[in-house]
């Protein structure tokens, strides 16, 4: 039997035109899936990463996102004096207001475009509540100043956001660029920041902020946190984990970029299979004599019909190898879409996963199998008398 496989494999290499023809065909379907998964699977790690387990959000009742919350500065107070609220060394409040809107900006990539980019009004202990955000270029903005702040994947890529540089947030506030920061990958590398009360009177806030981020003393101190505040209906104030806003806030995106590939996949899936199958029947018809002698030599139909959808496999598994190493390379592709649920266009990353890559393998040896089987069946009923006619 391992000298019928021999065989079979070394056919594939006498035939290689057709042999990269069609692996080329099986390598397509599997960066499809694998680039698409890899996607999905950056897109929910760059969002759900900007959350903490043991913080919380405040927002404005009902509200879905920070940029659609609008509450008034009186909440502040009523958030640093709930129970549950972690305090410092020095024995202040971890609590932070924030201003967040948003910004239409000509990209200098595409000039064509038009981007909306996220805006958020910070105070001094951002980064005090941020510990993954750091400055990796220039320095952090003064209090009380037009500076600004711009996250890496932003760096450049539209009007004004370069060290030295000003950003037009209105008319009337220019804030200076003074530096760069990083956030471990999340969503905050997409924004731009900048003075609390600089956000709220270049977007007309008036007294009004968007949101309150709070470490809490412990995750489970959250109900405890948030009863007295969502409690109050004259405040209308609304309570979550960072962690699960950020998770709703993903919702959505992953989940189409995942089905899109998915889609595209079993489009590009039948015609890998048609490639396979047109593929080895010309290659059983090219070899029903050596076929013929292999059954005279006394291999059983079986036989045939097992080494022949080996064969078939092998090339679908040497396609899908093909297509899971180059799917490794989209990390370095720049990739930016809209957040569905906040209207922000964010910088994704293909994030690498063992087991999709897998699955994506197994997936295009499944497709040169099945490809593979009716030509198989094709050459176990060949007879030696047939062989020799032919």
């Amino acid at each position: 039997m391992l000298a019928l496989l021999k065989y079979n494999l070394l056919s594939l290499w006498v035939r290689r035109t057709t042999t990269l023809a069609t692996t080329g065909g099986i390598a397509l379907v599997v960066f499809v899936l694998g680039a698409s998964q890899m996607l999905s699977t950056g897109i929910r790690q760059t969002i759900s990463s900007a959350g903490s387990a043991d913080q919380a959000i405040v927002l404005e009742h009902d509200a879905r996102t920070e940029e659609g919350s609008r509450m008034d500065q009186a909440a502040a107070g009523l958030v640093a004096a709930a129970p549950g609220v972690k305090r410092n060394g020095a024995g202040q409040v971890m609590v932070t207001e924030e201003s967040v809107a948003h910004l239409m900006l000509q990209s200098q990539v595409d000039a064509s475009r038009i981007s909306t980019l996220q805006v958020r009004g910070v105070s001094a202990n951002v980064f005090e509540l941020r510990p993954e955000a750091h400055i990796i270029a220039g320095r952090a903005i003064q209090p009380g100043t037009d500076e600004a702040l711009v996250g890496k994947a932003v760096l450049g890529r539209y009007p004004g956001l370069r060290i030295g540089e000003r950003v037009e947030l209105s008319s009337s506030t220019k804030p200076t660029v003074v530096g760069v920061f990083e956030a471990a990958g999340s969503v905050y590398e997409s924004e731009i920041w900048a003075d609390f009360e600089t956000v709220r009177r270049a977007f007309s806030f008036s007294t009004n902020l968007s949101s309150i981020t709070v470490q809490l003393d412990s995750a489970s101190a959250l109900d405890g946190f948030g009863a007295p505040l969502m409690a109050d209906k004259q405040t209308g104030l609304s309570v979550a984990s960072e962690k699960a806003y950020y998770k709703k806030a993903s919702q959505g995106l992953p989940d189409v970029i995942g089905m899109l590939g998915i889609v595209e996949t079993l489009i590009f899936s039948i015609g890998a299979v048609l490639g396979a199958t047109i593929t080895m029947h010309a290659s059983v018809s090219q070899r029903s004599r050596e076929i013929g002698v292999l059954r005279a030599l006394g291999f059983g139909r079986l036989q045939i019909l097992f080494s022949f959808v080996v064969e078939s496999a092998a090339l679908g598994l040497g396609g899908a190898l093909i297509g899971a190493a180059v799917s490794l390379l989209t990390p370095l592709l720049d990739f930016r879409c809209i957040n569905f649920a906040t209207g922000q266009e964010v910088a994704f990353r293909f994030v690498p996963s063992f087991t999709n890559l897998g699955l994506a393998i197994i997936a295009g040896t499944a497709v040169g199998a099945f490809g593979g089987l009716l030509p198989a069946i094709r050459a176990a009923r060949v007879t030696p008398v047939q062989a020799m006619r032919a």
